[in-house]
């Protein structure tokens, strides 16, 4: 069969056939009811999470938690309030297990993607989707990662700005510096999601401060419903630790390639992975990087892997000028299916 390989280093793929990339997102835009929507309306989508948690429910049984599949699947799904005062780690591992299904819902659909995206807390399903962790182990890595966000004091404040404006609020609030020693918890700029998205992380005290600078000048801001703070440099310690948790599991060769929005880059054979996982504890997440560098490989399709449209949002505005279909599957009925123009 003839081969379509316009996309230097991207593996080759039939001509005819949709080329896609999966974007993964992290933990600010979980919504489970969309996942309990979509089960119920698309039979491929029940399918693919009746897989999917049936595996997950095996690590939640092996680290003590509840079973998710018969819960989200079952007659009375959990609300977000019910699942998040479930143990530690229950509703990562429904993040994790929603982001696995509209994978391989997609996969289903029109196969393996040309690369995946990874975003904070995504970059575990990104690795997993590609092969790198078994499905078993990417389980284990997201609940690991929840134990030690748990204990990761502070907060997230999602503010509607370019990053330049999110880092003249910091200045404005007076937020302590994250490298002062009397408060390690200053406020830091942790995730860009574009020009006009940025996340925030800090003391409780020191975000407070910024939002009410950012109220004063006219900026929209929103404390993310995560009661823990992330990508931010007074974590090395937390960081080492989810290091050596994900040590512990086997990683084979991805099956395409593995872009994260920490690294700014495609991962490769000598990257050090679970010390570039652990990244995401202390350093910002750049999404407009990396989905410059997917567009280069012209996707016709870029899906996100998640229940929300925040990354789908930040896509479009990033990909603006790039002819491709950028759709949220969960958040979009009929998304799924959807064939491209061109």
């Amino acid at each position: 069969m003839e081969r379509d390989t316009r996309a230097s280093g991207m593996p080759g793929r039939p001509v005819g056939r949709w080329r896609t990339v999966h974007l993964f997102p992290g933990q600010g835009d979980f919504s489970v009811g969309a996942l309990v929507r979509a089960v119920h309306a698309d039979p491929s989508i029940r399918t693919a999470a009746e897989q999917v948690f049936e595996a997950i429910d095996g690590v939640a049984r092996e680290r003590g938690l509840r079973p998710l599949g018969p819960w989200l699947l079952g007659p009375t799904p959990p609300t977000a309030r019910e699942l998040a005062g479930e143990a530690v780690g229950t509703a990562q591992l429904a993040l994790f297990g929603a982001s696995m299904t509209v994978h391989q819902a997609l996969c289903g659909a029109h196969g393996l993607p040309l690369a995946v995206v990874g975003v904070s807390f995504g970059e575990i399903a990104a690795l997993t989707a590609a092969g790198v962790l078994t499905l078993d182990d990417g389980a284990r890595a997201a609940h690991d990662l929840a134990r030690v966000l748990s204990a990761c004091s502070g907060g997230l404040t999602l503010l509607s700005c370019p990053e330049r404006t999110a880092r003249e609020l910091i200045d404005a609030a007076g937020a302590p510096d994250p490298v002062d020693p009397v408060d390690p918890m200053g406020v830091v700029v942790a995730v860009v999601n574009d020009d006009r998205s940025v996340v925030v992380a800090g003391s409780v005290v020191g975000l407070a401060r910024v939002e009410k600078a950012a109220a004063e000048a006219g900026v929209a801001a929103v404390r993310l419903r995560l009661p823990f703070t992330s990508h931010h440099p007074a974590l090395q310690a937390e960081s080492e630790e989810f290091a050596e948790a994900v040590r512990a599991y086997h990683r084979a060769e991805a099956r395409f390639p593995v872009h994260s929005a920490v690294a700014g880059r495609a991962y490769t054979a000598a990257d050090d992975l679970p010390r570039r996982l652990a990244d995401c504890l202390v350093r910002p997440a750049r999404v407009p990087e990396v989905l410059r560098q997917v567009a280069l490989c012209e996707p016709d399709a870029v899906f996100e892997a998640g229940t929300g449209s925040a990354l789908a949002s930040s896509a479009r505005a990033v990909l603006s000028r790039h002819p491709t279909l950028v759709r949220a599957p969960l958040a979009e009925p009929g998304a799924l299916s959807q064939r491209p123009s061109r």
